[in-house]
């Protein structure tokens, strides 16, 4: 029996449709991703013009925002993540 690949991260990006702040959050997570969680993660993206009770489901009230669920602790960037730099600080990989 094969053992389940365990991803090292839970990402989840809420964007507000089309804005182009969460353009740019999408695909600077999308890059992120790529190029320093190499297949260790899952990252969710969740439009909120598609699913707006997810902001008051989820404690987002502001887009867009990459939230990291796993590994503890759970922790919240707002904005557009174009400063590589703190994005990565703040998600512990550098």
């Amino acid at each position: 029996m094969a053992a389940a690949k365990k991803l090292k991260y839970l990402l989840r990006l809420y964007v507000a449709g089309n804005a182009p702040n969460s353009v740019r959050a999408v695909a600077n997570a999308r890059a992120l991703c790529i190029e320093h969680l190499r297949g260790e993660h899952e990252l969710e993206v969740i439009d909120l013009m598609d699913f707006p009770k997810r902001a008051l489901a989820d404690g987002i009230i502001v887009t867009p925002t990459l939230v990291k669920v796993t590994p503890s602790p759970v922790q919240r960037l707002i904005g557009n993540l174009s400063d590589t730099e703190q994005v990565l600080l703040a998600l512990g990989l550098k």
